[in-house]
């Protein structure tokens, strides 16, 4: 197998172009080349948290990143919550998101509730 520990970017887009193939055409399970894909997708991850770790958000910097990322304004959050006061005491930490308020978010717009159920701070009123 000719695979390389992966210490710098130049390496990574080695890797990264090493398995991009088997995304379209993915090895047979026991094969040599599940293998090399399996232990190239590993080196991967570990060099990738090393150096790009997740960014943790609090509900409501989530919840502002996905409304960001997708166009919805706070007008748009205020027609979910069916309250526009609402959404912006939530958009300004004046108010919590409730169960409901996040069971909604997730049947509507797909948002995942372990995202939007950590606790997080108001700001004081």
């Amino acid at each position: 197998m000719d695979i390389k520990p992966i210490r710098n970017d130049s390496d990574l887009a080695w890797a990264i172009d090493e398995v991009a193939p088997y995304f379209e055409s993915p090895p047979e399970k026991g094969t040599a080349e599940a293998d090399r894909f399996d232990v190239l997708s590993d080196l991967i991850e570990a060099y990738e948290a090393r150096h790009f770790p997740a960014v943790e958000l609090d509900p409501v910097e989530f919840l502002q990143a996905f409304m960001d990322m997708t166009g919805r304004t706070q007008t748009d959050l205020g027609d979910l919550l069916s309250s526009r006061s609402r959404a912006s005491e939530i958009l300004h930490r004046k108010r919590r998101l409730t169960v409901d308020m996040i069971f909604k978010l997730g049947e509507v717009w797909g948002l995942p509730a372990e995202c939007l159920i950590k606790p997080y701070k108001l700001e004081v009123a």
